[in-house]
């Protein structure tokens, strides 16, 4: 047996060196004294990894996912620890609900004084039990020594199962400590576990026997895109997908269908096949009753049976089981008849319905889909807008629509978006803000101005937080308080940071400003002013239709 290879080196540098093998060119940063010997090491391989700094915690957290979940590979940031890393934690639950693999590096103060409450500098009691429910893994590093196989840990758990956050946290003086370390070559590489074929065959035959199948598909499926149309043709099933998950199957593919669509066919599913999602909204609002088999795959075998417990439920990688069961199904699957007409046909009315009540929103999205390339990013935001993009706005490949998932991260959006751009720099970027959402993290247009983000900010602004202020005013006797805002002048504010800015007046206008905006490299901002939106909720979230159990 060959003995493991050794060099000299700083704990920091075993951390930096652990990122490189490991494939991680991009690191979102904020440093500081508690890191300095960690971005000694990174400076030393500054032609291996490039570092994007940011102006807040939780930008370089949120670039990070941004990064993650538009690639699929590790966004990796470093930021202090303290109010520094808990400045992260926005980011990091979002990433975690929608999981993305967004691995954090942080500090500590030295090593003996840990917990002793001397109040040191960015000290908090028990840093990783407070890092633990945003982290699928939280760890520390005690040694130089130790780093290079956590490191490699911090991998696996990254690309193994379900991918969510992962924390690495070292102490300031291991991290500038030398010595001699284990010094691995290879990168970690993470087998996904094997399916039950017994259940993959239980699964084709459920499957071929349908007559109303269903599919739904969440980020767990991103890379399984071309399995899933496949199966989907075959079975000729509709898929739907809600927030995450959108543009698996081509959008303007007639089998695929938006969410209040497929609740207008969940009445007559008999079997509700979900891959890589979640499968809550649709079991827990839409009802169940004992006609209805779900057959669930997912790689994270708790997720099987958190909502209620599925007809059969398959522990496995989206892909290679829908793969599987491509090659299963025919054998009990009959001749079906095309319904293209019929959903075409679905397609269009749910269309119209949405424009009928939604068509000042629905207006500003056919105008951005119709200047945004097909390959480009549209990342939303909560706002009314972005609420409606989630039903309304076409999607042609997977990952080019960002969301926050079930975590409802208001103010995620545009930071978010700069994490996309710097992974994407060919492609183009639009970030739709309110102007509530905005103010968290527009500080980050000056990184988006210093790195040369390629990015459009569209921020429609209605001088409110106009979600809860209508919940005020419909829902509690018109007490309206502390949802109205003082916004700055948007074009101004954006060329004092030397970006472009624009006002855009109704769709038309917005469409003139995006044209404008994509013919310059750099960020832009464009402010739309807006009056009170029709309420979308009633669109996007129909009632029940069938009964619940």
């Amino acid at each position: 047996m060959t003995a493991m290879k050794t060099a000299r080196m700083t704990g920091g540098a075993a951390m930096v060196e652990g990122l490189l093998r490991n494939g991680v060119d991009t690191l979102f940063a904020l440093p500081g004294v508690q890191l300095n010997h960690f971005f000694d090491a990174v400076y030393d391989k500054r032609n291996a990894i490039r570092v994007l700094n940011a102006r807040h915690e939780q930008g370089a957290a949120y670039m990070a996912f941004g990064y993650a979940i538009a690639t699929g590979r590790v966004g990796a940031f470093a930021v202090v620890p303290g109010p520094g890393i808990l400045n992260t934690t926005a980011a990091l639950s979002t990433a975690y609900g929608c999981s993305q693999p967004v691995l954090a590096i942080t500090g500590q103060i030295n090593a003996a004084a840990i917990d002793r409450g001397y109040g040191l500098l960015h000290e908090i009691r028990d840093q990783p039990g407070t890092l633990a429910s945003v982290n699928k893994w939280v760890h520390r590093i005690d040694h130089p020594v130790d780093a290079p196989a956590a490191m490699d840990e911090a991998f696996r758990h990254l690309q193994g199962g379900r991918p969510r956050p992962v924390t690495v946290e070292m102490a300031m003086d291991m991290m500038g400590l030398e010595s001699l370390v284990p010094a691995p070559e290879a990168a970690v590489e993470v087998r996904p576990p094997e399916a039950d074929p017994d259940l993959i065959a239980a699964a084709a035959k459920m499957l071929g026997a349908a007559k109303a199948p269903m599919i739904f598909v969440g980020s767990g499926a991103y890379h399984a895109a071309a399995e899933v149309r496949a199966l989907a043709e075959m079975l000729q099933a509709p898929v739907v997908a809600y927030q995450n998950g959108r543009g698996i199957l081509d959008e303007r593919h007639y089998l695929a269908q938006v969410h209040p669509a497929g609740n207008a066919l969940w009445a007559e599913c008999d079997v509700a096949l979900s891959i890589g999602c979640r499968l809550q909204p649709e079991r827990m609002y839409w009802g169940v009753d004992d006609d209805l088999k779900v057959i669930h795959i997912d790689i994270d075998p708790t997720e099987l049976t958190r909502v209620m417990a599925p007809t059969i439920g398959i522990v496995g990688d989206s892909a290679l089981v829908t793969a599987a069961l491509v090659d299963a199904v025919p054998a009990h699957n009959p001749r079906r008849a095309s319904r293209e007409d019929e959903l075409t046909a679905l397609k269009a009315s749910t269309h119209q319905h949405l424009v009928d009540g939604l068509g000042p929103q629905m207006a500003f999205l056919e105008v951005i889909r119709d200047e945004l390339p097909e390959d480009g990013f549209f990342v939303d935001e909560f706002t009314q807008v972005g609420y409606v993009a989630r039903v309304g706005f076409p999607v042609y490949r997977p990952r080019t629509m960002v969301t926050p998932g079930y975590q409802g991260t208001l103010g995620y959006g545009f930071a978010t978006a700069l994490g996309v751009a710097a992974a994407h720099p060919d492609k183009k970027v639009i970030s739709v803000n309110g102007d509530g959402g905005f103010m968290y993290t527009m500080p980050e247009l000056a990184s988006a101005v210093h790195h040369n983000l390629d990015i459009v900010a569209i921020v429609f602004a209605d001088g409110h937080y106009g979600n809860v202020r209508r919940q005020q005013k419909l829902e509690h006797d018109g007490k309206v308080i502390a949802s109205d805002l003082t916004n700055p002048d948007f074009v101004k504010l954006a060329e004092s940071f030397g970006a472009l800015g624009l006002r855009a007046d109704g769709p038309e206008g917005l469409r003139a400003a995006l044209k404008q905006a994509f013919k310059q490299r750099g960020p832009a901002i464009i402010e739309v002013p807006v009056g009170e939106f029709t309420e979308p909720w009633p669109f996007i979230r129909p009632p029940s239709s069938r009964p619940a159990r």
